[in-house]
């Protein structure tokens, strides 16, 4: 596939602890519920998977905010639940109720029936990604991702979201054989999935690893990040001539940080509980961070967003030898203003540059 040169890799630089003008933003969640135009284009599409299994809806909502704002990169838009959805587990999405599996993996027989899917069954995703880097030309990079394997894993097993992740931690220890083999074949099939997207296109990809901060200390170690960690001693770490940087993200996840830093990726996604100052030293600069506005900071009116924007970035501090990403500490409310949007990103390019040196 012909693609455009890239024209602004702020994002890519400042994952990589390279020099930049700016600190870099996007958003998890960029595209979604809180855009009247994706609400619009959902309505068109039918349902949510009408939407992500559409390449073209998904390249149209995908693009959408950065109509809007300044934003330094775009994210696939489509869901973490597509690679269980291709084992067989029959995912649907019922209105006001979240994502639910018609098949939950509850006991050995379950388990005895997965398997790595085809890729092709998730062919709608990277005919996506294609679709996005033509479109883009080269404007901003482009995100892939998936859940990590336990994220995904508690879906399977729960069949739906949880509040206690009472069934999956009954396996985990009643019978951690059976989540172990639920968690290998996540990872091989994670890997997979992100190569993938990597070979249609993405020029970053993130594992969101959502409710690995559910887990007990130890446990997330055994449980979650060493399978993040077999994800990533996978994935194709380059592409189209460059460093495909990879950044991965625990909620809940600030006390393991040292540890995450410490798998291969490139850069930690840090949720608004973390004192990012402090997460910096902890590091010591050895890999780039990403963060850490509390999504609620959106609702509190232009002066406090643009505030709370600045302080993120002054905990942060001067970025020398670092790579600072800005973002939020978990994905943006569905009730968000757009227009508080549009300050935070103009707060976030506007008072950025005096951090690092040069002026925009």
């Amino acid at each position: 596939m012909s693609v455009a040169p890239l024209k602004n890799d702020v994002f890519l630089r400042a994952l990589m602890r390279e020099e930049v003008p700016y600190t870099p933003a996007w958003l998890m969640r960029q595209a979604g519920r809180y855009l009247p135009e994706y609400n619009a284009t959902r309505a068109r599409a039918g349902s949510f998977m009408g939407l992500a299994q559409n390449p073209d809806y998904a390249c149209e909502v995908t693009l959408q905010p950065l109509e809007r704002y300044k934003l330094d990169a775009a994210i696939l838009f489509s869901d973490i639940l597509t690679v269980p959805d291709a084992m067989g587990l029959g995912l649907s999405f019922a209105q006001g109720e979240g994502p639910r599996f018609a098949h939950p993996v509850r006991d050995e027989k379950d388990v005895a029936k997965l398997a790595v899917p085809d890729m092709s069954k998730l062919q709608y995703v990277f005919d996506a990604v294609k679709v996005i880097r033509r479109e883009l030309d080269g404007n901003v990079p482009l995100i892939g991702f998936a859940g990590s394997p336990f994220t995904v894993a508690c879906y399977m097993v729960e069949g739906k979201g949880s509040d206690d992740y009472r069934l999956i931690k009954s396996m985990l220890y009643a019978r951690p054989d059976l989540l172990h083999r639920i968690l290998e074949i996540n990872a091989q099939t994670t890997a997979l999935y992100l190569n993938s997207q990597i070979e249609a296109g993405a020029q970053a990809v993130m594992i969101f690893d959502s409710w690995g901060g559910v887990l007990a200390d130890g446990l997330f170690q055994q449980f979650s990040l060493a399978y993040t960690k077999k994800v990533v001693d996978l994935l194709k770490r380059e592409r189209e001539g460059r460093r495909v940087p990879v950044i991965v993200f625990t909620k809940g996840g600030g006390q393991w940080l040292e540890s995450i830093a410490a798998i291969g990726c490139d850069a930690v996604g840090l949720d608004w509980t973390v004192d990012l100052a402090a997460a910096r030293r902890r590091i010591s600069d050895s890999v780039a961070l990403q963060g850490n506005l509390d999504p609620m900071a959106l609702f509190g009116g232009e002066p406090a967003i643009r505030a709370e924007a600045r302080r993120v970035m002054d905990a942060f501090g001067p970025v020398g030898r670092g790579g600072h990403v800005f973002n939020l500490g978990h994905g943006i409310s569905q009730f968000t203003p757009p227009e508080a949007v549009g300050a935070l990103v103009d707060e976030v390019r506007s008072y950025s540059p005096k951090y690092h040196g040069t002026k925009v």
